[in-house]
């Protein structure tokens, strides 16, 4: 048996891939193929995600190949993945969560905290771009696309003084050289399910119990509640918006950043991991009221 498993075109999403194919293999004994889709998100990459539908413009074309039958799976970043997953799909596993912090890379390796006042940092997320603004209210917030090589060339090419990335994503490109600082979890909260992969399938897959194997149960009940938090809050790319659970025993502690009119809240809540859902909902209702 082989495994097809769908996935964007980019350099990192094909690695992400190979990470889960590579477990299928080594664990499982199970070979797998790539199929390489480029998703609408992909193609325009000259206009900003909230102007031509956000974030499940990378998972449209991917998720036809899934109901057509032409994969088996599909491989995503956690973070990519709009809370409302359509009915004819679910999420079989979420893997292993890796570094979820943001990371700087500086074009002259000048520390975030030494940037010149009115420096131009580059990032196309309204969660970073706000929380920057709270550590930094003097710097110059540049919108910018595209895959992690991409921004690089981008940074010098538009003479920005640095880029704000995830950094797993710079990790599994093997880039960590580059990485001028990282910002702690309490600087720049993460995104939903940021430094987690997915593995998409359709519903009734003859595949699933294959797939679940790869499941982390930990990072799925955090990223979960992270999403509960997105979900109540009804957000998406539109939004300035950023959540972390961690697991410590049967505790779990969820910290989230909500963009409430003009003022950006940040608040925490811990509790018993398995009220996860509950909590991360009544994390947003809090900031909401606050």
């Amino acid at each position: 048996m082989e495994f097809k498993i769908a996935t964007r075109k980019s350099r990192l999403a094909q690695i992400q891939t190979e990470i889960v194919m590579g477990i299928l293999k080594n664990n499982f004994g199970v070979k797998c193929k790539k199929i390489l889709i480029e998703t609408t998100g992909d193609k325009r990459l000259d206009i900003a995600l909230n102007k031509i539908g956000g974030k499940g413009l990378f998972l449209k074309e991917i998720e036809l190949a899934l109901l057509q039958d032409e994969a088996d799976a599909a491989v995503h970043s956690m973070k990519d993945i709009p809370f409302d997953v359509p009915e004819d799909f679910e999420i079989a596993a979420t893997l292993e969560r890796e570094d979820v912090r943001d990371a700087f890379i500086s074009a002259n390796n000048i520390h975030f905290k030494e940037l010149p006042e009115g420096a131009r940092i580059g990032t196309s997320s309204n969660r970073r771009a706000a929380q920057v603004k709270l550590l930094r209210p003097d710097l110059e917030i540049v919108a910018i696309r595209g895959n992690v090589q991409t921004r690089i060339n981008k940074m010098k090419e538009q003479n920005l003084h640095g880029i704000i990335l995830a950094a797993a994503g710079v990790g599994r490109l093997g880039l960590e050289k580059s990485v001028t600082d990282y910002f702690s979890i309490k600087e720049l909260i993460p995104a939903i399910g940021q430094g987690a992969l997915g593995v998409e399938i359709k519903k009734n897959s003859l595949h699933r119990n294959s797939f679940i194997k790869l499941n982390d149960e930990n990072t799925r009940v955090c990223v979960e509640a992270e999403r509960s938090f997105m979900r109540t809050l009804n957000g998406d790319c539109h939004s300035t918006i950023g959540a972390y659970a961690q697991i410590d025993g049967q505790i779990i502690n969820i910290i989230g950043v909500f963009m409430v009119g003009t003022r950006l809240i940040k608040k925490d809540i811990t509790g018993n991991r398995e009220d996860y859902m509950n909590l991360g909902k009544k994390l947003a209702k809090d900031i909401v009221n606050s």
